[in-house]
């Protein structure tokens, strides 16, 4: 999955989502843009395709792009290639949103390129690119989303559970939990090459245009699309394709692009979870299952992206091996973290309990219950054996710490454990996850009697 890592994905997940919640389908929506009569719109079912005119004016209204800014300013993140800081932004809040809301009105509005960072991908000595768009850019696009948004989402398929407002990764996980309970035990394993580095621009913009006849609008998502990246050393580079990874629109727009590959599964109505660029297929049998790769394959050349040759598969996920999913792995009816996902949790705890931290022992246990009650909240469903052996790890790293400041050398050994017993620890409020797990195994005992 190349939008999100996996100390995201943990992140996202554990935040409470608004499923189930008896309430109007469009809750989400940025009251300022979306007002009685256009939600009317919205809902009704008696224009089968709605194409939608006058929006520029909707963007740049002031409350809207105040709205976004809230957005940009609580997720805070990097400075794009002008330098400018979000922190900078806000001090001159009033200025810069009135700038934006002349030039978006006035249609003097450019926005800057991208500044192309490199991360590291999990698992792999291979680093994935993340475009970081200047502060005021993040603004614009966030406002340009709250009026697209809405529009997009009355299109797209139920199982699609990536960037999209009352859905996540949990919900997606669930599903995927029932479709296996129900037999569908053959899975189509996908994954796409460089998803949002692929896009093709000459394919995207005419599903944009088939909903959006505001030429202005249109306008301004090309110059996102046209702007390019700069990178240190590299200088400016233009875009041929894709949507950059770290720009507000981007999951959008590449949830519009893999909408018509949704639709295609619904036609042969076969099972697709997809979370972004990362989905599954759960089928019946092997024969179903080699059919709906092949529907896969033959929309993906189409379309002009690429399924990875060695990340795409058909397996059994009652025998041996299984298959990966949103950091799970599921295999003959269990599910655990995958190994990048330990491996991941692993590497997080190592940095927050270095043997040589100044910080106190009750800071360095709070420190890493944040990383533990996270990491819990998303992977508690696993099967129970997986929790002893990270809570060992953890108590072997705060021993370690320990054992240095009393004059000891290298790892916990022997004694140590004696010394700082479990129960110790757990008189310093240190999280253990298969405390947490015995716990949520009675509480779900109780609601089923």
């Amino acid at each position: 999955m190349d939008q999100m890592n996996e100390e995201e994905l943990t992140k996202v997940a554990a935040t409470p989502q608004q499923v189930g919640e008896t309430r109007d389908r469009w809750w989400w929506v940025e009251r300022s843009v979306w007002t009685e009569p256009m939600l009317s719109r919205l809902r009704s079912k008696e224009e089968k395709d709605k194409v939608w005119f006058r929006l520029i004016d909707k963007v740049y209204a002031p409350a809207n792009l105040e709205s976004a800014y809230g957005k940009v300013w609580k997720k805070k993140g990097c400075a794009g290639v002008d330098g400018q800081t979000v922190e900078h932004f806000a001090r001159e809040k009033e200025t810069e949103l009135a700038l934006l809301h002349r030039q978006l009105k006035e249609g003097t509005y450019r926005p800057q390129p991208a500044r192309r960072a490199w991360i590291d991908k999990m698992g792999s000595t291979e680093k994935r690119p993340l475009g970081i768009p200047a502060v005021r850019d993040r603004v614009v696009q966030g406002a340009l989303r709250q009026v697209l948004e809405p529009i997009f989402e009355t299109t797209f398929a139920e199982h699609s559970y990536g960037f999209r407002p009352g859905k996540g990764a949990r919900e997606a996980l669930r599903r995927v939990d029932r479709l296996l309970k129900r037999g569908k035990h053959w899975v189509v394993d996908a994954d796409l090459k460089s998803y949002f580095d692929t896009i093709p621009h000459e394919r995207l913009m005419p599903l944009v245009k088939k909903q959006i006849a505001d030429g202005r609008v249109v306008s301004l998502i090309e110059s996102y699309l046209q702007a390019g990246v700069f990178e240190e050393y590299k200088g400016w580079q233009a875009s041929e394709g894709g949507t950059p990874q770290g720009a507000v629109i981007s999951p959008l727009l590449a949830n519009l692009y893999l909408n018509a590959l949704d639709q295609k599964m619904i036609e042969q109505k076969w099972e697709m979870v997809r979370y972004a660029d990362d989905f599954v297929i759960l089928c019946e049998n092997q024969t179903q299952a080699q059919r709906a790769l092949a529907t896969v394959e033959q929309w993906v050349k189409e379309a002009g992206l690429i399924l990875h040759p060695e990340k795409t598969r058909i397996v059994n996920a009652v025998l041996p091996g299984g298959f990966d999913f949103l950091g799970y792995h599921f295999e003959r009816g269990m599910k655990w973290p995958r190994k990048k996902s330990l491996k991941k949790q692993r590497e997080t705890i190592r940095a927050k309990t270095a043997r040589l931290s100044g910080e106190s022992m009750q800071q360095i246990v709070i420190d890493a219950n944040e990383t533990l009650r996270s990491w819990y909240a998303y992977f508690k469903h696993s099967k129970p054996n997986t929790f002893g052996e990270i809570d060992s790890y953890v108590r072997g790293r705060l021993r370690s710490i320990l054992r240095k400041r009393t004059g000891g050398r290298g790892r916990a050994r022997g004694r140590d454990h004696q010394r700082w017993t479990n129960a110790w620890f757990q008189t310093q409020g240190l999280f253990t996850l298969e405390s947490a797990h015995e716990f949520t195994v009675t509480i779900l005992k109780l609601r089923t009697h």
